[in-house]
């Protein structure tokens, strides 16, 4: 059985791929500050610990779990992300801390108390977006959002070539806009071209699979140019 870290667990795409792993018999530890939609499940493979990523102190509860009860792990997916939608004109510096904590210090800080339970052949694969990607279409109000998904792209490609020795595979998916509550939220009655579930599925054969093939590389998934 392998051993799956999700974050950003409760809803949308990581909710999706928290049935998928588990119903494929891998151990999926599922992490989310809501876990009432993990718990209802009632999944015997998923185990689930309620933490804020933003928290230093809150994500290492995740490597003592790991620690106590596993000692590897096959695949971390980091997969949590925070938007706000503003003019730049009334976006703080509080506004770009909180988007930065978790769509780039949680993952690099995630990666890093992680890493020593990783073997050759894991997969740590990092949950990016097409606004993240120079020269791709930007939308006015995703200032904080889209820059610190080009920072969390660089971190991926720097990772990759610092651990290029050991077997391990770093990538990120770029994705372009998908039918979740986060979208709902930021663009009340946009219609996204993909489900959660079509991106999990996705994403769930890419985080088996595509550390074969890739390493250091950052792959857009989207049928639409933003």
């Amino acid at each position: 059985m392998k051993n799956i870290i999700i974050t950003g667990a409760s809803r949308g795409i990581g909710f999706q791929m928290i049935q998928l792993f588990a119903n494929a018999n891998c151990n999926v530890l599922a992490i989310s500050r809501n876990l009432d939609p993990v718990l209802k499940l009632n999944n015997p493979n998923i185990s689930s610990l309620s933490i804020d990523i933003s928290n230093e102190k809150d994500i290492l509860k995740v490597s003592d779990y790991v620690k106590n009860n596993w000692k590897q792990v096959d695949v971390l997916i980091n997969n949590a992300g925070k938007l706000v939608n503003k003019p730049f004109s009334e976006t703080s510096v509080s506004d770009f801390m909180d988007v930065y904590k978790v769509n780039v210090f949680a993952v690099a800080e995630m990666t890093r108390l992680i890493l020593p339970y990783c073997i050759k052949g894991s997969h740590i694969l990092t949950v990016s977006s097409m606004g993240g990607i120079q020269g791709s279409m930007k939308f006015p109000g995703l200032s904080a959002y889209s820059s610190s998904k080009g920072a969390v792209i660089t971190l991926v490609e720097l990772l990759a070539e610092e651990y290029k020795e050991t077997g391990i595979a770093f990538n990120v998916l770029a994705l372009g806009a998908v039918q979740t509550e986060m979208l709902e939220e930021a663009f009340p009655g946009f219609i996204a071209p993909n489900s959660a579930l079509e991106m999990a599925e996705y994403i769930y054969d890419f985080a088996l699979t595509g550390n074969k093939f890739y390493n250091g590389k950052v792959l857009q998934v989207s049928s639409s140019t933003p």
